[in-house]
């Protein structure tokens, strides 16, 4: 179900217990373009769960091969380089 931002402006949040009791998801279109999705908390903490066991998975293979470093100083640099870029 897609609802403009300016619904949810006007009715408040409260529109999101009506829809998501009839659609698993909501989406706010923002000036035309979708922009926001509301699910309820618990299919949130599936998902979150999930996208955690999954990193957890990667991070177990790179460690099988050998994909990994352990030099403070690569860390310190990427931490530094990601900073920059914000």
């Amino acid at each position: 179900m897609v609802i403009m931002a300016n619904e949810v402006k006007t009715k408040g949040v409260s529109v999101f217990d009506t829809l998501l009791d009839k659609f698993s998801e909501v989406i706010i279109n923002v000036r035309g373009k979708n922009k926001y999705c509301v699910i309820p908390f618990e299919e949130y903490e599936e998902y979150r769960a999930y996208k955690l066991e999954t990193a957890h998975k990667e991070v177990m293979e790179n460690i099988a091969k050998g994909n990994y470093h352990t030099d403070i100083n690569r860390h310190f640099d990427t931490i530094k380089e990601a900073i920059t870029d914000v």
